[in-house]
């Protein structure tokens, strides 16, 4: 026990806990972290108990109204500025809920383009997303104390009731994905926004972030964190093996600067795990052990946690596992481990925009490495939002950030769940020589430079009709930032910077976010099926709402059903044609994969001796990527882009099958105000259809990215004997024997493969609508079964903790009607995992 500890329970009032909370082992991190059923196990009397809690909860409560100034000048961040600035400026506020009465309008008329400002529920600060975080606490606790509570009976209802109880605890965060060239200011950009000057390096000119790099909160300790991944040994040795035989086959022949550029790739990556002792070295010699002893963890499969008490200090730890800048005239570091890295989760303690939000660093396209290629499309396909970072003197014609967006828009879009995208234009501070230097015309500069920049970028975006095809104008809104001017502010007022726009967006998606709602509405439902269950004046009416439940799901089912195969009819329609221009058009897709224009013969040869090596895939330093599947694949998925877009919007207020699922209902308000004595069991299914419905929009939402990408997974099945074929020929003529095989394997396949990947995408869709079906009427018609034709009078008497969780729940539902910002459609059943439905 620290003195804390002791001083509040004297200062409340029950110093004679003092002992109980010392034999315990209470300090001041435990005591916030005590939740209800350790309450009451350390304090047993009910009045007492009460008081404490009612002390813990103003305390907690107080702390959270004043994170806003803790976060305005955190003392680690103001010494740092300070150091860095050379002055003594305050920091801006990062204030993301400011009063309304003293909110600015968005510069140059931008308002209108911006959701509008935070609800009257979130101008109180951080205040009511800390509430909903004691109640969430504290309905856990309860639903903790019923589970232990329920009988031991081996009986349906209470296997259903302790199943239910356990799926009521998940989570899922909300991913915002970044990405930019080396140099664009990423890693400044994120840690301007969250508040942490000095969390991701931004490194020399030459450093770029080689690993995927995921941001979020430590809610549970007062340390920074990094979790870091580590590929297997088994795909290290692969790479191995790979990038060894990519430098033997090529060392006798002439270079071009892409392959100058992959040779330098190679080099880098190997020297930075053996420095100088890979050479002349077999891949089974490299992964001796010796290599590996600063990191156990990679031998053992096992993943490396560092802790530290500073953002800064994380950061330099960190470097070796993220950042390719082994050249950066460090002479400490004797070996760098990047290339041996999947993923770095970063935690930092207690940051309330990253709650329930994780920011993801992405490198800017693919990888060679198989696992982190996969983890990279997988990651991409589930942000809700992505900002593409890039300078903004040159935002509209960069051409790099361009394509970063074109070759991503398929699995962000149609192939993944992205709403928003964001493309932010750093460093918009900076001004070429004006004639003016006054600071009023310095600033006036900077407004209409930052104003040009975002039409010339939105008439760009207006360009990508590829893109357009999954995101329409809507989606995209630019940017124009200074990191650096949100810290000193010479120049530029803080709200000018858009920093503050970043960060209320982020705080919007945790306002929004569902967790606490949904676990809430599942625990009311099990109280109120338990309670109706113990009931014994339900006999008369039973008959009579089942009757009207029976027909009601007959009727809705129906209404679901239509929609759904009205789209299957369509989608086969598109699918139909997209089969026809893909047997058109295969010799002219083939052509630009096999004999591009412009270039040579050797570059060709190397190119395609990777692709065929490699799956049909080949990743290049800085070059567009090349896929040959997604190119055979092209024209199916042309066809049917804006019809799927259609299908699965991933603006989620729609919905799926035009909201089909969400208008599916039982109306059981209305059940209620005529069959009474029923109440308890019509909000128990009340509760079990907002939560099917919930888990159904989140499978579909994850299964129609496996219904979209079927069509290239069926051409690269049907691709991958020609590949290994082709990878097999050595020496002369091994360029025109890869070409030949290749046509002569898609000659052969044309009339069939195509066919055989709309027919696979056709029956995953109808596998989905039988899903769909089954799952709400096996869900709904077990929900009766087990609250209208089931009773049980030996289950646990709940109605003090019914009438608890009432209370926090109609709380919740009113602070939801009250606040239905477009966001907030996007994060709406979230929280929950889908379950197998039977």
């Amino acid at each position: 026990m620290d003195d804390f500890v002791r001083n509040k329970l004297t200062e409340w009032g029950l110093s004679e806990y003092i002992q109980t909370f010392k034999d315990e082992g209470i300090d001041e991190e435990s005591f916030y972290c005590l939740d209800f059923q350790d309450i009451a196990n350390l304090i047993p009397k009910v009045g007492r108990r009460a008081i404490f809690k009612k002390r813990l909860m103003l305390l907690k409560g107080e702390e959270n109204t004043t994170y806003q100034e803790s976060i305005d000048s955190p003392p680690q961040f103001q010494r740092e500025n300070e150091e860095a600035a050379g002055s003594d400026q305050d920091l801006p506020s990062i204030n993301v809920t400011k009063d309304k009465g003293k909110r600015k309008l968005d510069l140059q008329g931008e308002s209108s383009k911006w959701p509008s400002p935070p609800s009257k529920r979130q101008h109180v600060g951080g205040l009511v997303s800390y509430t909903e975080e004691i109640m969430l606490s504290d309905v856990k606790s309860i639903m903790r104390v019923v589970q232990q509570r329920l009988p031991n009976q081996d009986s349906n209802i209470n296997r259903f009731l302790r199943n239910k109880i356990s799926d009521l605890d998940t989570d899922k965060r909300v991913l915002v994905g970044v990405f930019g060239k080396t140099g664009a200011g990423k890693s400044s950009l994120i840690n301007a926004v969250i508040g942490e000057k000095n969390l991701l390096p931004s490194g020399s000119i030459s450093a770029c972030t080689s690993v995927m790099i995921k941001v979020e909160a430590n809610m549970k300790s007062p340390k920074y964190e990094a979790d870091i991944e580590f590929i297997t040994k088994e795909e290290w040795k692969d790479e191995l093996w790979s990038l060894l035989n990519f430098l033997g086959d090529n060392a006798d022949q002439g270079n071009d600067q892409e392959e100058e550029e992959d040779y330098r790739d190679i080099d880098e990556k190997l020297s930075a795990v053996y420095g100088e002792e890979w050479r002349n070295k077999s891949p089974e010699d490299l992964m001796d052990n010796k290599y590996f002893k600063e990191i156990p963890e990679f031998v053992q499969s096992r993943r490396k946690i560092l802790t530290c008490e500073s953002a800064k200090e994380l950061s330099a730890k960190c470097v070796k596992y993220t950042k390719n800048d082994s050249k950066d005239g460090d002479s400490d570091r004797k070996r760098w481990y990047w290339p041996l890295v999947k993923c770095v989760t970063v935690r930092v303690p207690k940051n309330r925009l990253l709650q329930h939000v994780t920011i993801v660093d992405l490198p800017g396209t693919g990888d060679r490495n198989k696992s982190r290629d996969e983890m990279w499309k997988s990651v991409v396909g589930s942000c809700s939002t992505v900002w593409i970072v890039t300078e903004l003197n040159r935002a509209a014609a960069e051409k790099e950030t361009w394509e970063i967006l074109k070759s991503a828009s398929s699995i962000m879009g149609n192939g993944g769940e992205c709403q928003q995208i964001h493309f932010i234009c750093t460093k918009s501070d900076h001004v070429e020589d004006s004639d003016d230097h006054s600071a009023a015309g310095v600033r006036a500069l900077i407004l209409k430079k930052n104003m040009k920049a975002k039409e010339e970028v939105n008439k760009e975006f207006k360009k990508l009709n590829k893109v357009k095809k999954h995101f329409s104008d809507d989606c995209f809104k630019v940017f124009t930032v200074s990191s650096k001017e949100f810290l000193k502010r010479k120049r530029l007022e803080t709200d000018e910077t858009e920093i503050p726009k970043l960060q209320e967006f982020l705080q919007d998606l945790n306002d929004c976010h569902s967790e606490t709602l949904n676990y809430v509405s599942g625990a009311y439902g099990i109280l109120s099926l338990i309670q109706g269950a113990r009931s014994r004046n339900m006999a008369g009416s039973t008959t009579d709402v089942c009757k009207d439940l029976e027909e009601k799901i007959s009727h809705e089912l129906e209404k679901v059903r239509r929609p759904i195969e009205e789209a299957y009819m369509t989608l086969d329609k598109c699918l139909s044609e997209g089969v026809k221009n893909s047997e058109s058009s295969c010799d002219k897709v083939l052509k630009s994969i096999l004999q591009p224009r412009g270039v040579k013969g050797s570059a060709v040869h190397k190119t395609l001796k990777c692709v065929v090596e490699n799956g049909g895939v080949h990743t290049p330093k800085k070059k567009k990527p090349i896929n040959v599947n997604v190119k055979l694949a092209s024209y199916l998925t042309d066809s049917i882009d804006e019809e799927f877009k259609k299908t699965f919007p991933n603006e989620r207020k729609c919905g799926a099958f035009n909201g089909v699922i969400n208008t599916f209902s039982l109306d059981t308000e209305e059940l209620i105000q005529k069959y009474k004595d029923v109440e308890l069991q019509l909000i128990f299914l009340k509760t079990e259809e907002e939560k099917i419905k919930n888990v159904l929009n989140k499978t579909i939402r994850e299964y129609k990215k496996t219904v979209y990408k079927s069509l290239t997974t069926t051409i690269e099945e049907n691709m991958q004997d020609c590949y290994q074929q082709a990878a097999g020929f050595r020496g002369k003529d091994s360029l025109k024997n890869m070409r030949d095989t290749i046509k002569q394997h898609v000659n052969s396949l044309k009339n069939s493969m195509f066919e055989q990947a709309k027919d696979t995408m056709l029956g995953q869709l109808r596998s989905l609508k039988v899903f769909i079906l089954k799952a709400l009427e096996e869900t709904m018609q077990k929900s009766i079964e087990l609250s209208l034709k089931t009773d049980d009078y030996s289950l646990p008497d709940f109605k003090v903790e019914l009438a608890e969780v009432k209370k926090h729940y109609n709380y919740l539902k009113k602070s939801q009607e009250e606040e239905t910002p477009q966001i907030c459609f996007a994060q709406r059943g979230e929280a929950a995992d889908a379950p197998t439905t039977n």
